[in-house]
């Protein structure tokens, strides 16, 4: 009996002590006693809200130094528009640290959406976001296959003075652009690096060849493309880089009536276009 008795006073005394420090840790006792006094923000913040941040972590840093749940904080602050990446710790005696790294936007995606650099797609919220960006757009399991080609397009463009300020991949996976001198490129779905790389390398002949701004051009050939320039009464020039002359003209899904008209420059492109 002596044993049991032992056995039960020394649970008891146990409990004693840790029943105490349970209480602390979740919050039960001990809030007011060990406050988080201070917000401690790092970062260099351009564009979230500090007092965002801090409505943020409230509720958590209520509940004192020892209770304070910090992976909860720290999910919450990463849910605020524009941040990145988020670290909270606390610092005794009364101190929650907040450590936050921004998006750094890359490009417009889509309509309300912006692309990091990372390459991760982030709501923009009701910031404005920075000028100058391009435009891009696909589906968001083709983020990577829309970079890649933007980037390609733009050093293809670059040495032409012209930048790339739209890019979209469409449901068909069909490639289309727009360069900063206003004109449209529909590229299409097949061989798009190729078609570009072609067509940029002939667009400064092109141009030297025409007093109008070029408007439209179409990859969407075998061995060529079609041109249309603004201000121009032909409906199109068919440019060709290597097929060879009598080939017939391709028509228009729209219209029923041949893609290009305008002969003057070359013979019209095959038939056959995606």
């Amino acid at each position: 009996m002596s044993a049991l008795l032992r056995i039960l006073a020394w649970t008891l005394a146990l409990a004693l002590v840790a029943l105490p420090v349970v209480a602390v840790v979740n919050g039960w006792i001990g809030a007011d006693r060990w406050p988080l006094r201070t917000l401690r923000l790092q970062g260099e913040l351009k564009r979230v809200d500090a007092q965002r941040v801090r409505a943020a972590v409230l509720p958590f840093a209520r509940q004192g130094f020892f209770a304070v749940r910090l992976d909860d904080a720290q999910a919450a602050v990463a849910q605020l528009p524009w941040v990145e990446r988020a670290e909270v710790h606390k610092r005794w005696p009364d101190v929650l640290e907040v450590r936050i790294a921004e998006h750094r936007p890359f490009a417009l995606w889509g309509k309300d959406r912006l692309l990091s650099e990372h390459g991760r797609i982030f709501p923009r919220g009701n910031l404005v976001p920075p000028k100058g960006l391009p435009q891009l757009q696909g589906p968001d399991a083709r983020v990577a296959d829309v970079v890649a080609l933007y980037n390609e397009s733009r050093a293809l463009f670059g040495p032409n003075n012209l930048k790339v300020e739209t890019l979209t991949l469409d449901a068909r996976g069909s490639w289309s652009l727009a360069l900063s001198d206003g004109s449209q490129v529909v590229v299409g779905s097949s061989e798009a690096r190729l078609r570009l790389q072609r067509f940029a390398r002939l667009l400064p002949q092109l141009l030297a060849q025409k007093r109008q701004p070029l408007q439209r051009a179409d990859l969407r050939y075998t061995n060529g493309f079609a041109l249309v320039w603004a201000g121009s009464r032909e409906q199109a020039d068919a440019v060709e880089s290597s097929a060879a002359a009598g080939e017939r003209p391709a028509i228009d899904d729209q219209t029923g009536m041949p893609a290009m008209t305008h002969r003057k420059t070359m013979q019209v492109l095959q038939q056959e276009r995606s």
